[in-house]
């Protein structure tokens, strides 16, 4: 839709027709992904004028709140109920956006929300918009029976996780603008199990400084792409090294080289050449001593008379969390009555959950979940299984009457 497209649209739709949709977990999916909200470029202003229009129609009010000078990238927080236990339910509305060399490999339209073989297909429709529609179903169930809640229920719908959440739960979290809560789900892709932590990771750049000479006579100069792969072996035998510590769930820390660059012609010394690494960490790790560790590693190399440095640090932590408790117990024990081991499991990939680390009470928890898997995440024809997503809305629906609705509205 274009952006006139989609107000008109909006504005056609009654609250009828919208509460419709938060009883169908599979056409409000198809609605989501109907909006595009790639990042970059980041705009999600489609999708929470949408999700405000839809949290309206439970007799919600949602709250918009966008960073300073960032009017392309709102969040919408809705409530319902009051009191303890607060249960935090928290989904990303970006989504990666559609690789020019991934376009062609796409049989259905990205944007179409097409139904094929117990499938739904669409561009973020498993990361991360299969997880925010169970989610929207549960809120929906709970704000039908708000008479009967004992504690709160509050749905995070957050810009900018894609490209690393600052702008979204970051900002949220830091503002004082999500409550602390006694227990938090992160929407992601976990088989519909609980996973309960995963790795963090410090970007680093290594720079090798030589010096430029004509390549008729190289030894004139200093080669700085020769001194990069000096670096780069001993990366390599950090990274075999890491093997040694182990994780449970989420395995062992690596390090990797991704990006090289350098040189300018074939018949010239470089001067310079840069490296990009990435250094995984599994939880437990101090992200100042990784950092120590990589510019030990650079400092012990042979480089001669080149110059090897490292720099430009970037940090995104890892997650973890226990899963006893009777908020944690009382989640498992939903996942376990849909026929599924619940784990507790690792998630490889990051999420948001490491900036909600500071909205958890002392003895909250935290945990990630949802359909699917993240290796059909930010690739062509991405989908979910309709079964998988309906186990998701009903396993967080059936917790969240047992532990937020008393009487009538459950058991808890």
């Amino acid at each position: 839709m274009t952006l006139i497209d989609f107000d008109t649209w909006i504005e056609s739709q009654t609250t009828g027709s919208l509460s419709t949709l938060l009883r169908d977990p599979v056409a409000l999916l198809q609605a989501l992904i109907r909006i595009p909200s790639p990042n970059p470029p980041g705009d999600t202003r489609q999708i929470t004028r949408f999700l405000s229009r839809l949290i309206e129609a439970m007799h919600v009010t949602p709250c918009v709140y966008t960073p300073p000078g960032k009017t392309f990238a709102p969040s919408v927080v809705a409530a319902v109920g009051s009191g303890a236990p607060v249960v935090l339910m928290h989904a990303h509305i970006d989504t990666v956006p559609i690789a020019e060399d991934e376009s062609a490999r796409w049989t259905v339209d990205p944007y179409g929300g097409v139904i094929r073989d117990g499938r739904i297909y669409g561009k973020g429709s498993i990361d991360d918009k299969a997880p925010l529609a169970a989610m929207l179903h549960a809120l929906g169930v709970a704000a039908a029976r708000r008479e009967h809640l004992r504690g709160t229920l509050v749905l995070v719908a957050a810009a900018e996780e894609e490209t690393g959440g600052v702008l979204g739960t970051k900002w949220l979290a830091e503002n004082g603008l999500l409550p602390m809560s006694d227990f938090i789900v992160v929407g992601e892709q976990t088989g519909n199990r609980v996973a309960n932590a995963h790795k963090g990771v410090v970007r680093a750049m290594v720079r090798a400084t030589g010096r430029s000479v004509h390549a008729t006579n190289p030894d004139r100069g200093v080669n700085a792409i020769t001194a990069m792969a000096k670096a780069v072996l001993a990366l390599d035998a950090y990274h075999q090294a890491l093997a040694e510590r182990v994780h449970p769930q989420v395995g062992v820390p690596t390090c990797n080289v991704g990006v090289i660059e350098g040189g300018s012609t074939a018949n010239a010394v470089p001067d310079t050449c840069i490296a990009w690494l990435d250094r995984r960490m599994i939880p437990g790790e101090d992200p100042a001593r990784v950092q120590q560790e990589l510019i030990d590693v650079i400092a012990g190399v042979d480089a001669g008379e080149a110059a090897l440095t490292i720099s430009e640090f970037q940090v995104s932590n890892w997650f973890a969390s226990p899963v006893d408790g009777p908020l944690a117990e009382a989640f498992v024990a939903q996942v376990r009555a849909a026929g599924i081991d619940p784990g507790p499991v690792g998630y490889l990939p990051g999420s948001d959950a490491k900036h909600l680390t500071g909205r958890v009470k002392p003895d909250g928890r935290m945990i990630i979940f949802g359909p699917g898997s993240y290796e059909v995440a930010h690739a062509a024809d991405e989908y979910t299984e309709i079964e998988a997503l309906h186990t998701t809305a009903q396993i967080l629906s059936h917790f969240c009457e047992r532990v937020l609705l008393t009487g009538e509205g459950g058991s808890a």
